[in-house]
Order: C-alpha cells, then sequence, then structure tokens
C-alpha cells in the first residue's frame, strides 16, 4: 500500500440501539461518541439501524412471499385472454 493516502483502520464499536445490540470490529469510519468496552478500553461508536440482531431475515420474523399463489392468480387473471386469442386466431386460420 501506499503511505500516507490511507484512512486509519483501526477497532469500533457498531451498535444497534433498538436491539441492545453492539459488536466490537475494525473499520475506517470515524465517531466523536465514545463507548467502553467489555476488555475496559474505550472506543469510538457508531450506531446502525439495522444489525443481525434486529434484521429479521436473522430474527425468524421475515414473511415469506407466496409465489406460487402468485403464479396462480396470473394464470387465472390472464388464461381468458389467452383462450380468447387462440379462439380468434383458431377462426382466423379457417
Amino acid at each position: 500500500m501506499k503511505p500516507g493516502i490511507h484512512p486509519d483502520y483501526r477497532p469500533v464499536i457498531f451498535r444497534d440501539k433498538s436491539a441492545d445490540f453492539a459488536i466490537l470490529t475494525r473499520s475506517t469510519r470515524t465517531s466523536d461518541e465514545t463507548m467502553a468496552w467489555e476488555d475496559g478500553r474505550e472506543y469510538p461508536v457508531i450506531d446502525v439501524e439495522i444489525s443481525s440482531a434486529s434484521h429479521p431475515f436473522y430474527t425468524g420474523s421475515a414473511r415469506v412471499v407466496d409465489t406460487a399463489g402468485r403464479v396462480e392468480r396470473f394464470r387465472r387473471r390472464y388464461a381468458k385472454n389467452t383462450a380468447a386469442a387462440a379462439s380468434a386466431a383458431g377462426k382466423e386460420t379457417a
């Protein structure tokens, strides 16, 4: 790496207040707010809106989309149009 052009890469706490969840990782993000971690040291804190503790996919509260129902509804809706078009095409060739 070229010296002097990259931002500092240091430990940072990412905190999800809605789920009361925090994780210590490394990042180039900066923050004026700090927080004491389990090891007793102070680290910058970045607040996030969604984390693995609050995301519906990871918490199991995700909705499952019924794609089979959508396909059947599509076929029922356009079956009439397809049948009408096929019968009209059959009459033109006769």
